[in-house]
């Protein structure tokens, strides 16, 4: 399979859920339905409504007789491993470390080149006695073929011929038998021309005596009459560094020793001379060079400057084919060395491979770079070299060098060059008698690359690295070769980041830095995905990439619609590296048109366009992101191209009509491709957002501000209009997106900052009328031009009223303030702008449970507010109310960036500086804000609603004590004190905000860190072609899982269901009792929270103690529910709290591992849902539910985590009691606080399906609400705190069927078991019932199995095991938790 239909066949897969497809589950097992009257299905529904979507009654589903497993799993991405600055900084593309190393540090040339020719032809010196036959052959000439004058000459240019060929652009000089003062004029020339560049010193002392001990070389005199020793002290002070030396003469490893020598002793006083310094030497100090007639008198620079020649010629006389051979045709192979498609140029290109593969294979990487990448000449001659060890080993000499290389002469790779020579040795013949004969290539590069594929097959970063590496780099030069080397070379990029650092250290960079000026489309996909890998790991190739060009390469395919959206997306992806924090990548790519490429494609003409491709979404607005990230050029024309409005589209929220068809059990694909265009994927979400936030300018630090009344008031208007946006948005179920919210306002508050102070000062604005002076205006947000609506604001802000109207009302007259904390409407501070403002105005606005502010105009009969303010201000006051919900945020993280912005705008600055004077400190629990320069508050912040008793002195009479728990923020506010500052006084508060200094560089440079850009750069990092064995393991335990459940849930329903034994019993030394327990479905684990949010978990085997933790730190606690996710797979613990934030902890049963998945606030917006938060799960549609003391209820898709839809109950009454069906994907019921109840199913326009009052005439609310277990999702069970239960089939009437007069007023908790037919109720009259289906009393339960028999306490909460007839008790009073089951248990 070619690399491209691969990526789109792996890669569309991982994009989707990882969750296991429904229809490749295993069949699961029949179970026997317990229900005994049934009611057929075809009956008419009496006193609801009629059934919906047009269809007959005789039309409704039957229901399932099979137990099905929910097959969606949740929260179980890359995402949710944590935001963290540090971890994402880890997972974005790297400039040092593992991957940077590869890049040689200092590039070098070979500049000069000096030859020196000692042959004193025809007079052999005097320590070398020669034998006869001898080798004579100097640079392949005889020399006693001709006159000695004119060998040396020739001799000479040969070698100055064949050192060209490696460096065709060095300056050669050449002294033939040269004196002293020539040499030293030789090198001192070099020297001066090569500057720093390096110098290559080759010597041949074939007409001289060998070197003495002491580390000379010999020379002549002028007269040559005597040999002139010249010691290499002086020969290396004249060269200098960087330079190489080539000593092709006997004992020439004397010479190399003296060197070393000389190296030690300069080490301690200068390092010049061992900066960089080469030496190869023919070999050893008591070695003699070989003088057998087959070798050319000079084999070693044979070696280094004709490898192929003596190759061949040396192989010949080994092979089979010396016999029939014919050596001379050797001298006559076709062809040029740079030809690779001639028989010359191929075998070079063999010997390169093979001889790189060997110096790769047994060298070290760093010896490697520096020999074989740093200097072309420098790696020409080590690669000879190499076959000079080979060669001249065979006749007992050693070539020797420094540094030292280990042995390579035995090297396997060598079979493969004599298997290649051995080819083209007989093919000779043929060629050189037909020169018009076809070359047929060598098989070698192809059986080097199926080599490198089995490796791919078998191996791993455990084994040994695949040895054809070097190979496969070769091959990249050979268009015949080149795409299936690129797609293996893909497929070892993608196994991680060490396959790239072992790519990148062999050379691979200016290959595929070259092929981007290719224009072969077959070459696209996979160009751009071995790119992806290496960005993804060493952003420093984004400086190459803009000084070649290869910008362009990737916006053509970008912006080409015939690549798969994954493949694009890794296109935006490179473009985002290049961009980022490169100014100069900046200016190309804006140049090359990417800002409307990246925006054309966000906004696709066709729904149905496979660009809605979240992976392409989320990197072409990462892409822009980055693009005019701190670029005010880009960001100009980021804003003239109306990117915002294009941005904003993908953080809009779900229509109704999408919100039906997703949850729909049976989803076209049409209708999910309109749902994912509604829908975003927290990802894109956030990358949106990111973007968005990088359009705002921080602007520049001056004495005067950030905020020059020059700006570009189009520009300032645009972002505003950005602004409003990212605070609809605050609220988000993801934390990854309201991450990327909090930092993108905090960048505002940065290029706003004189403003934003200027607003903050108006609620400390000291009044000398004692009339508090009304805050800019709040109210003209639902005019036409802004784009609020009420729905918006409910979403986007917990509320303006909840968090700046006590502050608003700090110093109003004690008169103004009503006995029950309302303001009086004939008070003359009772302006609509307060009063539409403030938690206390819930009767003058049908509006104020939503949060949404009226018309400053309007009146509710006190005085009319009427001066007119700016629309920005607007926009800061709801800023600064947006961040103090920021500040107190379920995520932690979240929370600390919202007072980093509080405090940049002087809020919490002002608070920290008074606060020295209160006399508490901070509680116990509370969160901490890291020490900063703007001393941010650990505890005495206005925005932390904790309570506390402080003395308080206004110049205006101060407020009367609040009397409700929502005024509780007041007390924060009153915590400062102002004796030392009165507020008339030019030191006052109002003054010290405004005249606050400019953000500094301090400011600038603690401004939190996006993590979307890092964290998403992740994925490209992880290998993406293969799948994971991790997920083999999880789909194994899952249904190891599901069969187990299949076989506990048949056990169960055989089973008597009479809850007589207690098993366990657990005292959790809660405080304040057990608020909450749960059974996890695979282990003897109970799990139980307080009211205080403690959290404990417990063996109820081994009744021993697992762990304990709190959910959260916050002053603020309360506790509503404890629910378990994915429980067939890797099980998350949801817990809920009282004020509708919802926390979710994996690893909770790890002893100090539990750690937070996600967290938010699942009634957003809803101020008015009070402490009474109800919540439920449903994992078939993956959806969680919440509502609380309203009239509606909140639909959160976890797996997208975004607010899917709002379902309004209508009705006034508050919910009391949710239940979702485990059966029915869509289906839920509730019951209200008046005792009605209401079944939904969110699939259905008109959403409510059933609505009865089962408990009238009674009034009491419903406490508890469940669907009767089994597969029949018609049939529900609610209590009432009357305690009464009713048994209602919605199929059937409005009135119950069945009722069980359980508990006399008493009753607090009721539990259904999902599948066996049994239901439970708990009074706090310290009593437990249990129940059949039929009504019939099981089980009692009212004292402990003790020899006391103490009453069983108080009941808080009941849980059934979602598999067994496992019964989980809490007491309120006592705090102990009961496991019940059946009296055989085992």
């Amino acid at each position: 399979m070619a690399l491209g239909d691969l990526m789109a066949s792996r890669l569309v897969h991982s994009s989707s859920s990882p969750s296991p497809s429904p229809s490749t589950a295993a069949p699961p097992a029949p179970l026997p339905n317990h229900h005994h009257n049934h009611v057929t299905d075809d009956l008419p529904v009496a006193n609801g409504p009629e059934p919906r979507n047009g269809l007959e009654p005789a039309e409704v589903e039957k229901p399932a007789s099979v137990a099905y497993p929910p097959q969606v799993v949740v929260l179980c991405e890359q995402r949710h491993e944590g935001i963290d600055e540090a971890a994402a900084a880890a997972a974005g593309p790297s400039t040092s470390g593992l991957v940077s190393k590869w890049r040689p540090k200092d590039r070098m040339k070979t500049g000069c080149v000096a030859l020196v020719l000692c042959l004193n032809i025809s007079v052999d010196p005097p320590d070398v006695i020669k034998i006869s036959p001898c080798a004579r052959m100097e640079c392949w000439i005889d020399p006693f073929s001709m006159a000695p004058p004119k060998a040396l000459e020739n001799i000479g240019k040969t070698l100055h011929s064949q050192y060209e060929r490696w460096q065709p652009k060095a300056r050669y000089k050449l002294q033939l038998d040269p004196t002293v003062e020539e040499v030293k004029k030789l090198c001192n020339t070099c020297r001066k021309y090569a500057r720093s560049e390096r110098v290559l010193f080759h010597y041949n002392g074939h007409g001289v005596p060998k070197p003495t001990t002491n580390g000379e070389i010999w020379v002549f005199n002028k007269s040559y009459t005597q040999y002139i020793p010249l010691p290499i002290t002086d020969l290396d002070s004249w060269l200098k560094t960087p330079s190489i030396y080539v000593f092709d003469c006997s004992a020439a490893g004397i010479i190399v020793k003296a060197f070393l020598e000389r190296l030690d002793w300069s080490s301690s006083s200068s390092s010049s001379s061992q900066k960089d310094c080469i030496l190869l030497a023919a070999c050893e100090a008591h070695q003699t060079l070989p003088q057998s007639a087959e070798f050319p008198a000079d084999v070693f620079t044979a070696c280094l400057t004709t490898p192929i020649k003596m190759a061949l010629h040396w192989f010949c006389k080994r092979s089979l084919l010396r016999g029939s051979m014919d050596r001379s045709l050797i001298d006559q192979i076709p062809g040029r060395q740079n030809d690779r498609k001639t028989l010359l140029g191929e075998l070079n290109w063999i010997f390169t491979a093979i001889t790189d593969t060997i110096a790769w294979n047994v060298l070290p990487h760093g010896l490697f770079q520096k020999l074989f990448r740093q200097d072309l000449l420098v790696a020409s001659l080590f690669r000879n070299f190499l076959l000079a060890e080979r060669i001249m080993r065979s006749a007992n000499c050693s070539p020797i060098s420094y540094p030292l290389l280990p042995p390579t002469h035995q090297h396997h790779m060598w079979d493969a060059w004599d298997m290649a020579a051995e080819i083209c040795l007989s093919k000779l013949p043929q060629l050189i008698a037909d020169p018009n004969a076809e070359f047929q290539p060598s098989p070698f590069f192809t059986e080097q690359l199926t080599a490198f594929e089995v490796w791919l097959d078998h191996g791993s970063q455990d084994k040994k690295p695949p040895e054809q590496l070097p190979i496969v780099l070769q091959v990249l030069l050979s268009q015949s070769h080149r795409f299936r080397a690129l797609v293996l070379l893909g497929r070892f990029l993608d196994m991680g980041p060490w396959a790239v650092d072992l790519a990148l250290s062999v050379g691979i960079f200016p290959y595929v830095l070259k092929l981007l000026q290719t224009s072969a489309m077959e070459l696209r996909q996979i160009l751009v995905f071995i790119w992806t890998k290496i960005l993804s790991l060493d952003k420093s190739c984004q400086v190459d990439l803009v000084k070649d060009g290869g910008h362009t390469y990737f916006i053509r395919f970008l912006d080409s619609l015939d690549a798969y959206p994954e493949q694009r997306a890794m296109a935006a992806f490179v473009l985002a590296v290049i961009v980022d924090g490169h100014r100069t990548g900046q200016e190309a790519c804006i140049h090359a048109g990417l800002i409307d490429v990246c925006l054309r494609h966000l906004q696709p003409e066709n729904p149905h366009d496979a660009q809605t491709e979240p992976l392409l979404l989320q990197w072409l607005c990462l892409c822009l992101g980055k693009l005019w990230e701190d670029f005010a050029e880009a960001q100009s024309l980021g804003l003239q191209s109306n990117a915002p409005e294009i941005l904003i589209y993908l953080l809009s929220e779900p229509q109704p009509e999408v919100q039906c068809l997703h949850i729909s059990s049976v989803l076209s694909f049409a209708s999910f491709t309109i749902y994912l265009l509604n829908i975003w994927y927290c990802q894109v979400r956030a990358s949106a957002v990111f973007a968005l936030g990088n359009l705002l300018d921080m602007g520049s630090t001056s004495s005067n501000g950030v905020d020059d009344d020059s700006d570009d008031d189009e520009k300032v208007k645009a972002e505003i209009n950005v602004v409003r946006s990212l605070l609809q948005v605050s609220s988000d179920g993801s934390p990854l997106v309201r991450c990327e919210v909090a930092i993108a306002l905090t960048r505002f508050a940065l290029g706003h900052n004189k403003h934003l102070k200027s607003v903050a000062a108006e609620y400390w604005k000291p009044q000398t009328n004692s009339l508090l002076k009304s805050p800019p205006s709040l109210a003209n947000i639902s005019s036409p031009s802004n784009v609020y609506s009420p729905n918006n604001i409910r979403q986007g802000s917990s509320g303006l009223a909840s968090h700046i109207g006590p502050v608003l009302r700090v110093g109003i007259d004690s008169s103004a303030t009503g006995r029950d904390g309302r303001v009086s409407t004939s008070s003359p501070i009772a302006t609509s702008s307060i009063m539409h403002g403030s938690p206390q105005s819930d009767d003058s606005s049908q509006h104020s449970d939503s949060g949404i502010l009226l018309r400053e105009n309007a009146s509710n009969g006190g005085l009319s507010y009427t001066r007119s303010r700016p629309a920005d201000s607007v926009i800061y006051s709801q800023y600064i109310s947006t961040m103090c919900s920021v500040a107190k945020d379920p995520y932690p993280r979240i929370a600390t960036i919202g007072r980093r912005a509080l405090s940049l705008i002087g809020v919490e600055q002002v608070v920290m500086k008074n606060s020295r004077f209160n006399s508490g400190g901070a509680h116990q629990g509370e969160t901490s804000a890291p020490p900063s320069n703007f001393g941010m508050a650990r505890s005495s912040s206005w925005f932390d609603m904790n309570s506390g008793n402080f003395s308080i002195a206004f110049r205006t009479p101060p407020v009367s004590p609040p009397q409700h728990d929502y005024l509780t923020g007041l007390r924060r506010v009153c915590s400062m004190e102002f004796k030392p500052h009165p507020m008339n006084s030019p030191e006052g508060l109002a003054d010290r905000l405004i005249s606050a200094a400019a953000p500094s560089n301090a400011e600038l440079s603690i401004l939190p860190q996006s993590t979307i850009y890092n964290w998403s750069c992740g994925h490209f990092s992880r290998p993406l072609l293969s799948g994971s064995d991790d997920n083999e393991e999880a789909h194994a335990r899952r249904e190891e899982r599901e069969q187990i459940a299949l076989d506990c849930i048949a056990k169960c329903q055989r089973s008597s269901c009479k809850m007589t034994s207690q098993i366990a019993s657990w005292d959790t030394r809660f405080d304040s009792g057990t608020k909450a327990a749960l059974l996890l479905p695979f282990s003897p684990i109970v799990i139980a929270a307080d009211e205080n949010e403690q959290i404990r978990v417990w063996n109820y085997d081994d009744a021993l103690p697992v762990n304990s933790f709190q959910n959260h730190k916050l002053s603020d606690r309360g506790l509503s529910k404890l629910l378990l996710i994915n429980e067939l797979d890797e099980s998350l613990l949801l817990a809920a709290s009282s004020d509708g934030n919802v926390r979710i902890w994996k690893n909770f049963t790890q002893k100090g591992g539990q750690k937070l998945v996600t967290a938010f606030s699942s009634v957003q917006g809803h101020r008015a849902a009070g402490r009474s938060i109800v919540i439920d799960w449903q994992q078939q549609s993956g959806c969680l539910y919440a509502s609380g003391d309203m009239s509606s209820i909140l639909v959160w898709d976890l797996d997208k985590e975004q607010l899917l839809s709002t379902i309004q109950s209508s009705g006034d009454s508050a919910i009391s009691a949710l239940s979702a069906s485990q059966v029915r994907s869509g289906h839920l019921a509730a019951g209200f606080v008046d005792g009605s109840v209401r079944i939904f199913d969110v699939r259905s326009p008109d959403r409510l399906i059933y609505m009865a009052r089962p408990h009238a005439p009674r009034t009491e609310k419903v406490v508890g609400i469940g669907f009767q277990p089994g597969f029949d999702p018609y049939k529900i069970v609610s209590a009432s705190q009357a305690g009464d239960i009713q048994f209602l089939d919605v199929r059937r009437a409005a009135e119950p069927y069945l009722t069980i007069e359980a508990h006399r007023g008493s009753l607090t908790a009721l539990a259904v078991h999902r599948h066996a037919p049994v239901v439970a109720s708990g009074s706090a009259k310290q009593m437990i019932k249990v129940f059949s289906l039929e009504g019939e009393q099981l089980t009692i339960i009212r004292y402990q199995p003790s020899f006391m028999g103490q009453r069983i306490g108080s009941v808080n909460c009941l849980s059934f095991h979602p598999y067994k007839s496992l019964l989980a008790a809490g007491a309120g009073d006592n705090a102990l938790v009961s496991i019940y089951a059946e009296e055989n248990y085992k």
